[in-house]
């Protein structure tokens, strides 16, 4: 990047003549923008003389809400069972009088990578597209070395290349828009973190709506004509999500980031933001609301204030939908329940079903704990089951247990005379078991957090754009990217952008059908093309 039109911010705040008024001290900060990307102030205000007023100038402290919407805490990386396993007293960094004072972070070469300043062992979970972290491919690769060279016309030629070859990788649309916005210089640069190790196929549907995202706003710049770069960020779930976000916080050109979830690392990172002042929002912890004139808000809510009550409803919610679902099938309804009682998640779904389906629903015949016995036998299981006289079994597992839920379905599926009825949670929305489940998972039904439609005209779009459909996940990502790179188009400093999340930022209303509170989605699993590659089944939404 050209050295013309660079200034420096002396991170001091101004009260003159202009009203100038920063948001606190920081380290001299490089900038090549109108605004400090840092604390806000504009170029010209270095050019005048600082003058005090009579009294010291009181500059704002905020205090970052950790941003939570049970809407989609479960969803990447099994939020809401990393949460009730690791619910604590952990305290917030304060100052004496109580109060979260942000920290300044290190001045850096605004034309550096996050990855050459990071944290030893995190520089290879960190891209702005000078390295792969997903599916590579050769023109990939030969997009990273251009992009590591500053070889900005060489990088977009090969990731759109890659984005061509490939529609659905979202990484190489990242990659390509992200060379496009260094080219011209000045990005408006935020993170995303996402478990791509762990959970590669929830990152990537986090990843596409955050790509769908910052290309529409790229297509229609600031006035600044500064376009969003979007740094990718994998949490590998090896325990660095606290030094993950020390990186970012360090890093001054980054500011918002997108991601995260909310087990003990994600609460001490968040706390590590809120003493920095770097505005962070969930894709999984949203909360989308409406104004007076039913224009759809997204607007960030305090998760120390509502996360147990907010919790709690949502999995009473999810029981009560599902026992509902099996007392209209057969009344009274006769369940099996599996679940795995090393998930907190799945025992509390376990427990809200029971207690839903108690209430004149039907009854639980028989509770299966399938990592009580090391030597799970998912036949004798469905037997025994039936036997005693189950028409329906609700698998109330985790993630990691999707192989189970599958060894149960296609178990069920072998028993030749009145096969029980499937009905499942969240976290067995997975592509994996449509395509390694085969006709064992048909008619199986999830309660899920959104659920796609036919007539729903993001929906469309979306899977035209990304050649196949999409999930809520995608959706809520594409919401708050769009709510974070609004906030930055108005004020491109970090208090600015946690300000106007704090108010409320209007958005397009694809997720505006998010109002678990009154009812969850169910999908039943049909055969059908447009579920994932290698499936011959797809979630449709249950009428």
């Amino acid at each position: 990047m050209s050295s013309q039109g660079k200034w420096i911010c002396d991170g001091e705040p101004k009260n003159n003549d202009q009203s100038y008024v920063g948001t606190g001290s920081h380290a001299p900060q490089e900038n090549y923008g109108p605004d400090c990307s840092v604390c806000g102030l504009p170029r010209e205000a270095m050019q005048k003389k600082t003058v005090m007023s009579g009294k010291a100038v009181k500059i704002p402290r905020f205090s970052l809400p950790m941003l939570v919407a049970i809407a989609l805490l479960v969803l990447l990386g099994g939020g809401v069972s990393w949460y009730l396993a690791t619910r604590d007293n952990q305290t917030q960094p304060v100052t004496d009088n109580g109060t979260l004072t942000p920290t300044s972070p290190s001045p850096q070469n605004s034309s550096a990578f996050l990855s050459d300043t990071a944290s030893p062992g995190n520089a290879s979970l960190i891209s702005q597209g000078e390295k792969i972290l997903l599916d590579t491919t050769s023109a990939k690769q030969a997009g990273a070395a251009a992009f590591a060279q500053q070889d900005w016309d060489q990088a977009i030629a090969q990731y759109q290349q890659a984005t061509t070859s490939d529609p659905n990788d979202p990484e190489s649309k990242l990659y390509f828009n992200n060379a496009k916005a260094r080219q011209i210089g000045n990005p408006l640069t935020i993170a995303v973190v996402v478990p791509i190790t762990p959970s590669e196929n929830e990152a990537k549907e986090v990843l596409r709506g955050v790509a769908s995202a910052q290309a529409e706003f790229n297509a229609s710049p600031t006035p600044a004509n500064r376009l969003l770069e979007v740094i990718i960020v994998n949490d590998d779930g090896m325990g660095k999500t606290v030094s993950l976000a020390e990186d970012l916080i360090k890093f001054p050109s980054v500011l918002g980031v997108i991601g995260h979830g909310v087990d003990a690392g994600t609460r001490q990172a968040i706390a590590q933001y809120e003493k920095a002042g770097l505005a962070v929002l969930s894709p999984v912890s949203t909360n989308v609301t409406s104004d007076a004139t039913g224009q759809s808000i997204l607007k960030t809510i305090s998760l120390t204030q509502q996360d147990q009550e907010l919790l709690a409803t949502y999995l009473q919610q999810v029981g009560e939908t599902l026992a509902n679902y099996a007392a209209k099938q057969s009344f009274p309804a006769s369940v099996v329940v599996f679940y795995n009682s090393d998930s907190p998640y799945s025992q509390a779904l376990n427990a809200q079903f029971t207690a839903a389906l108690s209430q004149g629903k039907g009854k639980v015949v028989k509770t299966v704990d399938i990592t009580a016995n090391p030597s799970f036998d998912p036949a004798g299981e469905i037997q025994s089951a039936t036997q005693a006289g189950a028409t329906m079994a609700f698998l109330a597992l985790s993630k990691n247990k999707v192989d189970s839920a599958i060894a149960l379905a296609q178990a069920n599926a072998a028993q030749a005379e009145n096969p029980l009825g499937l009905i499942g949670g969240d976290e067995l929305y997975n592509p994996t078991i449509l395509i390694e489940g085969g006709d064992a998972i048909a008619g199986m039904v999830l309660a899920v957090p959104w659920s796609w439609q036919p007539n729903n005209a993001f929906a469309q779009e979306a899977a035209q754009i990304w050649r196949g459909r999409i999930s809520w996940r995608t959706t809520t990502a594409y919401d708050a990217t769009d709510a974070l790179a609004t906030a930055l188009s108005q004020n491109p400093s970090r208090t600015g952008v946690y300000q106007q999340l704090n108010q409320g930022i209007p958005i397009s209303g694809t997720a505006q059908d998010f109002n678990l509170f009154n009812q969850i989605p169910l999908v039943k699993a049909v055969p059908g093309s447009a579920g994932p590659t290698g499936s011959r089944y797809q979630f449709d939404p249950v009428q």
